[in-house]
């Protein structure tokens, strides 16, 4: 773990060379990665029951998708307390998306030409959800349930299964966020299968969530032949916190990331060098039984940051630097600081709103950018769904009111066609 302040000659340069994490690795797969999508891509089903036979242990011979009745016995399999608090993360994720319905608009302008827009959903999207028994049905609601309120009809489940085992739980999700197809399939071979489509599986338009390295570098790869919602990295939070906080929580708050991958960070911003210590020695304190022992301690030690700031603003300014993933904002008035952040994919205020609550219950997706492209990304929402088409409607004075400016423009660039297609409707010009 750094320990930084940012009153330190050279603070920012050094700030900015912590957060180029080691990803060694995550290098040099793209060779691997190609050949395991040329494969899907030339041989089908045939390269996805091999492929996953290789990495996942499972035999898939008998077929890729889960079956209606796999769904059922899952779903009798989990407890009345796990399937209620799927329900309250369920209804909640889907009143907040519900607010981010786009509008379609529609209006003529003074020379009578109609202008506007119109937004439709996409046909068919995928979703990857890692991790086989240890998946995460969150993540489930989290991609799934902002697709079905975009109006997507086709959302498909790509989800590794480690020996033919699923987590009830995930398939249980799944059915209650209105998912239409699920596969037990992973890793870059997913992607590809989303992307150009197998004998089972149809091909999709977009394909979303997160992965491990093979499934980011293979999204990377297809982008072009689908969309994709981003190349996400590891897990980041970062804490703004006073000096009134509880340093027992904000340690537990900072591992709440490195607890994920031993390549997550988690920085703490504050203008309390006596609260910067005390939450050191708790995080010491909480790594000593913690059930993820050696992937939080080697997160922490590794990537792991505590800045000693000059006040507060001066903790948001490099919190800005910082770009986020996750922002706690754990002090008096969240409110008075959230104007100076700039950057971060999820901002989470108070004492009382820590970021476990925005990954299960908050209600706005958890699915965030990360390696710092909060500078110029957003989180998941039901925009990632939908798609605008601009509208243009010319009647007759309009066009010729326009149209001679449009020739001229495509005379101008070499394009008598362009020019032709205006001149025409235009007719004889009068001297």
């Amino acid at each position: 773990m750094r320990r930084l302040t940012t009153k330190d000659a050279g603070f920012e340069k050094e700030l900015r060379a912590l957060l180029q994490r080691d990803e060694e690795a995550v290098r040099g797969i793209s060779d691997s990665v190609r050949t395991i999508v040329d494969d899907v891509r030339t041989r089908g089903d045939a390269a996805l029951v091999e492929l996953t036979q290789r990495f996942d242990q499972t035999d898939l011979s008998g077929g890729l998708a889960v079956t209606e009745a796999e769904i059922d016995a899952a779903i009798a399999d989990c407890s009345k307390e796990a399937l209620d608090a799927l329900e309250v993360a369920a209804q909640r994720i889907e009143a907040y998306h519900e607010q981010q319905r786009p509008e379609d608009k529609q209006w003529a302008d003074e020379l009578g030409i109609t202008l506007g827009w119109r937004w439709t959903a996409l046909d068919a999207v995928g979703l990857y959800v890692p991790g086989g028994t240890a998946a995460y049905p969150s993540s489930v609601l989290m991609n799934a349930i902002p697709a079905r309120v975009a109006g997507v009809e086709r959302i498909v489940i790509v989800t590794p299964a480690k020996d033919g085992a699923l987590n009830p739980l995930v398939l249980a999700a799944a059915k209650r966020a209105g998912v239409t197809e699920i596969y037990k399939i992973g890793g870059a071979q997913a992607v590809a299968a989303l992307t150009f489509g197998t004998e089972t599986i149809k091909p999709v338009d977009k394909i979303v969530g997160p992965g491990n390295a093979y499934v980011a570098e293979a999204k990377r790869q297809v982008f072009g032949h689908v969309g994709i919602d981003s190349i996400a990295g590891p897990s980041e939070i970062t804490v703004i916190a006073d000096e009134a906080s509880d340093p027992v929580q904000i340690a537990a708050d900072l591992l709440s990331q490195s607890e994920h991958d031993a390549l997550s960070q988690s920085i703490l911003l504050t203008p309390s060098a006596s609260l910067a210590t005390s939450v050191e020695g708790e995080v010491n304190r909480q790594l000593t039984d913690h059930p993820r022992r050696d992937i939080a301690k080697k997160a922490w030690d590794e990537q792991g940051v505590i800045i000693v700031t000059q006040d507060l603003a001066d903790a948001a300014a490099a919190s800005n630097i910082i770009a986020p993933e996750h922002l706690e904002l754990v002090v008096d008035d969240p409110e008075a600081l959230l104007p100076l952040i700039k950057h971060a994919g999820a901002v989470f205020l108070g004492r009382h709103t820590p970021e476990a609550i925005g990954d299960y219950v908050g209600g706005p997706s958890h699915v965030l950018p990360t390696s710092r492209s909060a500078r110029f990304s957003s989180g998941l929402s039901i925009l990632d769904f939908v798609k605008r088409m601009s509208v243009t409607g010319c009647p007759e004075t309009g066009f010729r009111e326009i149209g001679p400016a449009a020739a001229t423009l495509a005379d101008i660039e070499g394009l008598p066609s362009h020019a032709a297609s205006v001149t025409l409707r235009l007719g004889p010009q009068k001297d």
